[in-house]
């Protein structure tokens, strides 16, 4: 492929996901999620199986990210996960793969063990992700790598949640690293600001949807970006009920 087209982080907001892939041309771009499909916002179910269907018909690239592994990690381990997982944004997931209320009116482990009947294939896929795609000179990884040695040997565990280190250090890798997790109105420091950041050959393209900014889905060919669609969410920003 020419282009690649990739997406920042999602987080349930299936409607904004739908209106950014009117951008996507299958025939010319490799289509690449950044991570992040799950938690927070209402339809996480919805963006997963889209993403499902992506990686089966156009041979997307669905990286895993951080919020993936924490599903993951309660699947394996509900009694313990439950109450963290909850918190960040979990409660939508499992409400919207079984019912509203589901995670008061049963135990962690009847959680699972439903959602384990039901949606096997789902669990399959999401334990397949890879953590990081090369694309020429281009290296797309949810969280970032380690810049402290080199960048194949970053811990499982920092390519899904490293933030400053990564964000702060010196980029010596030679390739330009895309990345989401943190979200762009951080990165700048003022809590406002959606555009892509771009620091050092780093380009973060999570512009924070699921909390009323954007969604980015940024076009890259092998020079550099070629166009950044940037989507406000007009949906109300997640907020935990709790």
């Amino acid at each position: 492929m020419e282009q690649v087209f990739a997406i920042g982080d999602i987080h349930g907001e299936y409607e904004i996901f739908l209106k950014i892939l009117k951008n996507f041309r299958s025939d010319t771009q490799q289509l690449i999620l950044i991570g992040d499909l799950n938690d927070r916002g209402p339809k996480s179910k919805d963006c997963w199986f889209l993403g499902m269907e992506l990686v089966q018909k156009y041979q997307a690239i669905y990286l895993r990210g951080n919020h993936e592994q924490y599903f993951l990690e309660f699947m394996d381990n509900p009694e313990d996960w439950f109450p963290s997982y909850l918190y960040s944004g979990g409660k939508e997931t499992i409400e919207s793969l079984l019912h509203k209320g589901a995670t008061e009116e049963y135990s962690p482990t009847e959680i699972v063990m439903m959602i384990r009947s039901r949606y096997k294939d789902l669990l399959d896929f999401l334990m397949e992700r890879p953590f990081y795609y090369e694309w020429g000179d281009y290296l797309f990884v949810h969280a970032g790598v380690d810049l402290t040695k080199k960048w194949q040997e970053t811990s499982l565990q920092d390519f899904l949640w490293i933030r400053e280190p990564f964000h702060e250090g010196i980029n010596n890798t030679g390739k330009t690293i895309v990345f989401g997790h943190t979200i762009t109105p951080m990165l700048y420091g003022d809590m406002q600001t959606t555009s892509l950041w771009q620091s050092d050959g780093k380009i973060g393209i999570d512009g924070g949807a699921v909390f009323g900014g954007s969604l980015h889905g940024v076009v890259f060919d092998r020079d550099g970006i070629v166009h950044d669609y940037e989507l406000p969410n007009t949906n109300c920003p997640w907020q935990p009920d709790f």
